[in-house]
């Protein structure tokens, strides 16, 4: 067998290494962003939560036996 020179292993190395770190980086990019969006989720649907138990207080729905609401003004 021949033997492998070793100018040729750093080419090869090289010429690997580098897109590698370039996905590397994209991905790392991509990860930031999609941490970031449902960061921004977490926060709108808890804005939702708020306004819609404050908008339930405001009309007088109370809940009753889990999901099921009436008007405050029909309880017996």
């Amino acid at each position: 067998m021949a033997e492998t020179d070793p100018k040729a292993v750093q080419d090869l190395t090289s010429v690997v290494q580098t897109p590698l770190q370039q996905m590397q980086d994209k991905f790392q990019t991509m990860s930031d962003q999609i941490i970031g969006r449902i960061d921004d989720m977490s926060s709108r649907i808890d804005d939702l939560e708020k306004n819609m138990t404050d908008l339930t207080t405001q009309a007088g729905v109370e809940e009753l036996d889990g999901e099921n609401k009436i008007p405050a003004t029909q309880k017996s």
